[in-house]
């Protein structure tokens, strides 16, 4: 297709999306609406959306004027509690990662073996490795978390 077609159908895109909608009300009070007419039913005219910001007011502002402000110090005291939890966060993912670091070493130092018939010990290859990838993912979960909490402890002031 031309890029050209292309770009004219994409453009044309919020005209065809605009419909004529049909609004009908049976005798049992039943409301039914359509984008075809129906019998008995009545086209409905919409306003169109607004897609454009009021004058005196900008797309970027944070908040309205008469919206409720924090002061300072009450916002200071939220910062510090909020890297106080962080911070709890931090120490918890960091006792929680070396758990899983000693269980992987655990886990890697003894293998998953079974008995046969003949009465000899035979390794079990498959369930060894998903016992090392289970606890794999675990010791990958709590360094990601740990970034994450360092990443947001970083963005306080």
């Amino acid at each position: 297709m031309n890029p050209g077609h292309l770009l004219a159908i994409l453009c044309l895109c919020p005209v065809l999306a605009q419909a004529e909608i049909y609004k009908a009300i049976d005798a049992d009070g039943h409301v039914t609406y359509s984008s075809t007419p129906i019998k008995g039913g009545k086209k409905i005219i919409l306003e169109p959306l607004p897609t454009m910001v009021p004058p005196g007011r900008s797309r970027s502002a944070a908040s309205p004027e008469d919206f409720p402000r924090v002061n300072g110090e009450i916002q200071r005291g939220r910062d510090d509690t909020r890297r106080k939890i962080l911070e709890d966060e931090l120490s918890t993912e960091n006792k929680l990662l070396e758990e899983a670091r000693k269980s992987l070493k655990e886990g890697e130092e003894n293998p998953e073996v079974f008995r046969g018939q003949d009465g000899k010990t035979y390794r079990n290859v498959a369930k060894y490795q998903e016992k090392i990838k289970t606890l794999n993912d675990q010791v990958e979960l709590h360094q990601r978390n740990i970034e994450a909490l360092n990443t947001e402890l970083s963005k306080l002031k």
